[in-house]
């Protein structure tokens, strides 16, 4: 499935308040998701030395699929194109390695 059809296959499931002029709840959803992640990373690190079996790996991949979706919709209330998201990103860090800035911080390195 490409970024375009999932964009607008998303939107189809999206029910929140003030749906079309709410980038404030899919923004919450998306840092909650990445934290629920982050908090499965830290269980295996915590639980099972760091060893990432296949329990492990699917429930985080269920967790990326959220994130995936609240990313979507903030896309779509922000009227972007999450393809277009994807793609700028790579052109900026294909320009930071060509720089040889790949490493560091900063926007606009």
């Amino acid at each position: 499935m490409d970024f375009k059809t999932y964009q607008k296959k998303a939107r189809e499931t999206a029910q929140y308040p003030d749906l079309g002029s709410n980038n404030i709840y899919p923004t919450l959803g998306l840092v909650g998701e990445a934290g629920e992640v982050a908090e499965k990373v830290k269980k295996v690190l915590r639980d099972k030395n760091g060893i990432f079996d296949n329990e492990s790996k699917l429930g985080i991949k269920k967790e990326l699929g959220d994130v995936l979706w609240y990313l979507s919709n903030l896309c779509t209330e922000l009227n972007f194109n999450l393809e277009d998201v994807a793609l700028q990103n790579l052109e900026k860090l294909k320009l930071r390695a060509a720089k040889g800035k790949i490493r560091g911080s900063g926007d606009d390195r």
